[in-house]
């Protein structure tokens, strides 16, 4: 995609002032130019000038979602982008999942896929720029059609209109003749000044699908001849079967084969619970591992013990060890978090046919690319002959990046000659998951005479996501994603210094919701506090003097803070908890008022604020604060992941909690007004809310919550 054009201020005003005022830039669209070719100039039934427009003559517009949709909007958000610059009501559009390809790479990401909040962020310029692009060839059609200059037209809620004689055409109308104009080269985009429907609140396009029951998850999925399997999978990471008995399972009526995978040992039956009921009965001798020994207090201990040595300088500033010998006072804390499932409330699962020379998958995925790419080695098939359909999905958190259940679908279709839909079950699904890495993490600060802040230290130790998925992103063996909220520390502590040691284990890690800063939030906001009373100040006050350099994370702390009523009386037995994070390209604070009884830690409620620059929808904001506050609070008070004799001891929901309605806090969000960048929206929310409720225990009781 192109940069804006570069032009003067006076000469901006010029050309705007001919073409209605916006922003010139110039466009690459991906295959627009290529399709419009394609297109018979005597046969044009529709109109597709890129990859994510398409007009039939009927009037029905297309837009092509190539995100996927697990609650975070995009469904509704990347249309209001479009339907802004078509000049279209957000009604007027029909949404549907885009295929694998390469024009839907996400470029935040090098792929095709969703996460890492990337999805406005990454289409703000790029899907209005394909709604003005077909806008000004619609225009043109219509001029063309009425013989009158194309300044003279105006496109406005689906329909061209000329004023001076009162006519108009609808795009569907317009859709053949459209179709046949070269694509332009440069288009205007309107100016926030401008929006008609981005920032405003715009009911959500999936809801009345999900709410009637036809939206189409991954389970929902049915083929003709479709057998349905489970793949049960080691106890313990890494392991594999010996010797499998399945005389049990082969009795059970429907069960049609059991037979060893790549990943397990697979029973297929002709439905569901018939699969489950089999694989509940296999025998299996298995190889447990080099792992099969491991448990959670050995990592804990292998990670404090690496704490103690130098680990790799990820950010450093001033003369730490000076500052620490002349400091007035000095505090050191150890800090940990635990392994955390992804706990989707629809399990892993996907649905392959592989035949002779196609392959076909449908999937909850956030990853369109290597979904392909996995079916395309199993299946041994080209890119064109490997077709991915996504589905909406039931909860992603990161999980749905990763791509085994892809794999157990596609081997089994493949073997078996017909298509097959794997089901993960609840148990396999928790233990089984690529989970948020544990750490261990050792802060030491010192203080002035005045009870200032002047030295941080931080060095984290734990799993790297990308020594598995990318190892050549590590550089320096730093993992950018372990260290994101420890590294960037906003507040202005003259010395400093962040290491990270790797420690990586048998668990397998993986991206979790709002990744590194979920935990590091924790660590260095928690951390701060203490450094605030041990040098008796207020901790909101003391944020908002070490953030005179942050204006961002200034604005929303003091916004926050101004909505939760920050030092006014709290009823009885009630405390108040403050912190503020940026991810993601987003700045997020959030107070938290709690009371303790019968050491059961209840959230009452939580004041958040948001500054995430020029956004699309503020009620898909509010909604995702939300969810993000109610994400990190059932990681903060309720679950965690332990490993004994190398295998996750948690199984279900008994076990692995989640937040239920009965103990979800009032959640009030305010919104930031901003002219910055797009920020992301569905993971910020995440990381401020565990250090907010554990400055409140720590309020309220006066010992530090350190894990």
């Amino acid at each position: 995609m192109s940069t804006p054009v570069n032009l003067s201020r006076r000469r901006f005003l010029q050309v705007s002032a001919a073409a209605g005022g916006g922003l010139l830039i110039g466009v690459y669209l991906p295959s627009a130019r290529l399709l419009a070719q394609e297109q018979p100039a005597e046969a044009a039934a529709e109109f597709r000038p890129n990859a994510w427009i398409r007009i039939e003559p009927d009037g029905t517009i297309f837009v092509e979602v190539a995100r996927s949709e697990m609650g975070q909007g995009s469904m509704t958000s990347l249309p209001m982008l479009i339907a802004e610059e078509l000049e279209v009501d957000l009604d007027q559009i029909t949404a549907r999942f885009a295929p694998a390809h390469a024009d839907y790479v996400n470029r935040l990401l090098g792929s095709q896929g969703t996460g890492g909040s990337t999805g406005v962020r990454e289409a703000w310029t790029k899907l209005r720029e394909a709604g003005a692009v077909a806008r000004e060839m619609l225009v043109s059609a219509a001029a063309d059609t009425w013989g009158v200059p194309v300044g003279e037209c105006e496109a406005r809620q689906g329909k061209v209109l000329h004023a001076a004689t009162e006519r108009e055409l609808g795009y569907g109308e317009l859709a053949s003749r459209a179709a046949r104009l070269p694509v332009p080269e440069t288009v205007f985009l309107k100016e926030p000044d401008e929006f008609r429907l981005i920032g405003t609140p715009q009911k959500r396009l999936d809801t009345p699908a999900k709410t009637n029951g036809s939206a189409g998850f991954g389970t929902d999925v049915r083929v003709p001849e479709m057998w349905v399997a489970t793949v049960v999978r080691c106890p313990v990471f890494g392991g594999k079967a010996r010797r499998v008995d399945s005389a049990k399972a082969d009795a059970v009526p429907g069960v049609k084969k059991v037979l060893k995978v790549a990943n397990g040992v697979a029973v297929v039956a002709e439905h569901t619970w018939q699969a489950f009921k089999g694989a509940s009965l296999l025998e299996i001798d298995w190889d447990l591992g080099e792992g099969a020994t491991v448990d959670s207090g050995q990592i804990r201990d292998h990670f404090r013990s690496l704490v103690t040595a130098r680990g790799k300088e990820a950010a450093s500033a001033g003369d730490l060890t000076a500052a620490l010998e002349q400091a007035a006072q000095t505090l050191e804390a150890d800090y940990e978090v635990p392994f955390q499932a992804h706990a989707c409330m629809e399990p892993m699962n996907c649905t392959a046919h592989v035949r002779a020379g196609a392959c076909d998958v449908w999937v909850p995925t956030q990853n369109q690319t290597r979904t392909q790419q996995i079916a395309m080695k199993i299946a041994g098939l080209s890119q064109r002959r490997v077709k991915v359909h996504t589905t909406f999905l039931g909860g992603g958190f990161g999980r749905r990046g990763e791509t085994d259940f892809v794999e157990d679908a596609v081997e089994l279709s493949k073997r078996l000659k017909r298509p097959v839909q794997v089901v993960w079950t609840r148990e396999q699904d928790t233990q089984h998951d690529f989970y948020r890495p544990a750490t261990y993490n050792r802060l030491g600060g010192a203080l002035d005479k005045d009870g200032k802040p002047v030295a941080w230290y931080h060095h984290i130790v734990g799993p790297s996501i990308l020594h598995r998925v990318a190892r050549q992103a590590l550089g320096e063996g730093v993992d950018r994603t372990s260290i994101e909220g420890a590294a960037n520390l906003p507040y202005a502590i003259p010395n400093l210094r962040v290491e990270y040691t790797m420690a990586n284990t048998h668990v397998p890690v993986g991206f979790w919701r709002s990744v590194g800063s979920s935990q590091n939030a924790f660590v260095t906001e928690c951390f701060l506090d203490e450094l605030a009373k041990a040098g008796g100040q207020d901790p909101y006050e003391l944020r908002v003097e070490l953030l005179k350099d942050a204006p961002r994370h200034l604005g929303v702390l003091k916004l926050a803070a101004e909505k939760a009523g920050w030092g006014e009386p709290l009823p009885e037995g009630h405390f108040r908890g403050i912190a503020v994070a940026e991810s993601f390209g987003s700045f997020v604070a959030q107070v938290a008022e709690v009371s303790i009884a019968d050491k059961r830690v209840r959230v009452h409620r939580v004041v958040c604020a948001i500054d995430c620059g020029l956004y699309v929808n503020p009620d898909t904001i509010q909604a995702q604060m939300e969810s993000g506050i109610a994400y990190g609070l059932t990681a903060v008070l309720k679950g965690d992941i332990t490993i004994r004799e190398g295998r996750v001891e948690q199984s279900n929901f008994h076990d692995f909690p989640l937040l239920r309605f009965d103990e979800m806090p009032k959640v009030e969000v305010h919104i930031l007004a901003s002219g910055e960048s797009p920020g992301g929206v569905g993971e910020p929310g995440t990381p401020p809310i565990a250090p907010a409720v554990a400055n409140a225990v720590f309020a309220a009781t006066g010992n530090p919550v350190r894990s």
